[in-house]
C-alpha cells in the first residue's frame, strides 16, 4: 500500500480515534474466520466432499489471495487507504456466503478462491493502516490489534458454536452473519486515517522479490501461522472425527483456540516490553509444542481441547514480532515487512489444504503430529527475530511522523 504518510498530518486525537476504528475493523476480519471456520464440518458434509477432497478445496483460498493481494496496494494507491478498507472489507464479508452454497467440490473450490481472494486484499490494507497508526502513535500496538482479530473470532467461532449445536442450516447462519458484520465493518471504516498518494505519485509494484532477510523471518512466520491455519480449521473436525465427539462440543474446540489466541495478543505488547521478542517466542514454542503433543496423545475432548488452547497461547505473538523484526532488517523495510506478510498469510492458507491431504494419506493425527513438529521450530527459530525486539534496538526517530519508520509495511 503507497500513502502519502510523511507529509500529512493528523491530530492526536484523530489518531486516537483511527486506533480504536482500525481494532474494530481487525475484530470484524477475525469474526469472518471464525464463523467459517465452526461450521467446516457442516460445509464438508454439504458439499459431499471427503477429508482428501475438503484439503484439496482449502487449498483455492490461498490461491485467491496470492492472486489477489498484490492488487490491495494498487487499489489504496488509486482510491486512498479509507475508501479501499471499506471496499475490500465489505467483498470478505459477503464472501462469507459462499462456501456454505456450495453443493459439490467444483462449487465449493470456486467459492474459496473468490473467499481467499478478498481475504487476503482486506488483511494487507488493514495492516497496513495499523501500522500507521502505530508509527504515529509511537508505541507498540499491533499485537493489540492481532488480539483484537482474534476477539472478532473468538465471537464468530462462538456464534457458530451455538448454530452448530443447535442444528442450523449454515446458508442462513454466514448469511445473517455476514450482513451483520457488513454493516459493522462500514461504521468502523468511517474514522480510520484517511491517507492518499500525491496525485502525481508512482504506483506501487504489483510484485517484488522479498529481500533474503524477510524469508528467514518468514519462516518463523510461517511455522506460527501453519498451526494457527491447521487448528482453526480442523480442530472441529479433529475432536468429531477422531474423538467421536459430538457437533458442538467439536465447535467449541475451536472457540478455545481462538480464546487462548485472543488473551495472549492482548497482552503480548506488554509481555515482549518485558521479556523481549525472542525469549517471548521461545516461551511461546515451548507451550505451542507441548500443546501439539497433547492434541496427538489425547485420550478425550477435554485434553485435547486443553492442547488446542496452549497451541494459541504459545503462537499469538509470532506474526506482529514478525513485521516488527522485518522493519529492521534492512534498508528497505516495507518491501521486507510485504515479503514476510506473503510468507506467513500463504501459510495459514495452505495449512488446511495440507492437513486434509496428510490426513487423507496416513491420519488426522499425523497431521498435527506434523503441527507440533513445525511448533518446535519456533524454539529454534526465535533468535531470527532479534532485530524487531525492542530490548535490543531502538531509534530515536521510529515511529516519529515524517521519518523512514512511517512506512506502511504490509
Amino acid at each position: 500500500m503507497t500513502t502519502d504518510s510523511t507529509t500529512t498530518v493528523f491530530s492526536t486525537e484523530q489518531v486516537r480515534r483511527a486506533r480504536y476504528a482500525v481494532a474494530a475493523v481487525f475484530a470484524v476480519h477475525g469474526a469472518v474466520t471464525g464463523s467459517f471456520a465452526t461450521r467446516v464440518p457442516w460445509i464438508q458434509d454439504h458439499a459431499g466432499v471427503s477429508a482428501g477432497q475438503l484439503g484439496i478445496a482449502l487449498a483455492f483460498p490461498a490461491i485467491g489471495a496470492s492472486l489477489a493481494m498484490p492488487l490491495a496496494g494498487a487499489v489504496s494507491h488509486r482510491f486512498g487507504a479509507r475508501t479501499a478498507l471499506r471496499g475490500l472489507l465489505m467483498l470478505w464479508t459477503l464472501a462469507l456466503i459462499l462456501p456454505a452454497l456450495a453443493p459439490n467440490l467444483l462449487t465449493l473450490c470456486g467459492a474459496f478462491l473468490v473467499y481467499g481472494a478478498s481475504a487476503g486484499m482486506s488483511d494487507v490494507a488493514m495492516n497496513a493502516l495499523g501500522v500507521e497508526v502505530e508509527n504515529r502513535l509511537n508505541k507498540s500496538i499491533m499485537s493489540g490489534l492481532h488480539g483484537m482479530w482474534s476477539v472478532g473470532a473468538l465471537i464468530g467461532s462462538a456464534a457458530g458454536t451455538v448454530a452448530a449445536h443447535l442444528g442450523a442450516d449454515a446458508r442462513l447462519h454466514h448469511t445473517i452473519a455476514a450482513l451483520v458484520l457488513t454493516a459493522l465493518g462500514l461504521i468502523a471504516c468511517r474514522r480510520v486515517l484517511d491517507l492518499r498518494s500525491e496525485p502525481d505519485a508512482e504506483a506501487p509494484p504489483r510484485f517484488a522479490l522479498p529481500p533474503k532477510s524477510a524469508l528467514i523471518i518468514g519462516a518463523v512466520g510461517f511455522c506460527a501461522v501453519f498451526a494457527e491455519g491447521a487448528s482453526l480449521d480442523w480442530s472441529a473436525i479433529y475432536l468429531r472425527d477422531v474423538l467421536d465427539s459430538s457437533a458442538g462440543l467439536a465447535a467449541a474446540s475451536t472457540t478455545a483456540f481462538a480464546l487462548t489466541m485472543a488473551v495472549a495478543r492482548i497482552a503480548g505488547d506488554r509481555v515482549v516490553d518485558r521479556f523481549g521478542a525472542v525469549r517471548t517466542v521461545r516461551t511461546g514454542g515451548v507451550l505451542a509444542t507441548v500443546g501439539g503433543v497433547l492434541v496427538v496423545t489425547a485420550p478425550n475432548a477435554a485434553l485435547a481441547m486443553c492442547g488446542f488452547g496452549l497451541m494459541g497461547l504459545g503462537i499469538a505473538v509470532v506474526v506482529p514480532l514478525a513485521f516488527a523484526a522485518a522493519g529492521r532488517s534492512g534498508p528497505n523495510p516495507s518491501q521486507a515487512i510485504a515479503g514476510v506478510a506473503t510468507i506467513t498469510y500463504t501459510s495459514g492458507l495452505i495449512a488446511p489444504s495440507a492437513i486434509g491431504s496428510l490426513a487423507e494419506a496416513t491420519s488426522l493425527i499425523v497431521s498435527f503430529g506434523l503441527v507440533s513438529v513445525l511448533a518446535f521450530g519456533l524454539v529454534l527459530g526465535a533468535g531470527v527475530l532479534r532485530a524487531g525486539d525492542r530490548k535490543t534496538v531502538s531509534s530515536p526517530d521510529a515511529g516519529v511522523p515524517g521519518t523512514a519508520a512511517a512506512e506502511p509495511r504490509a
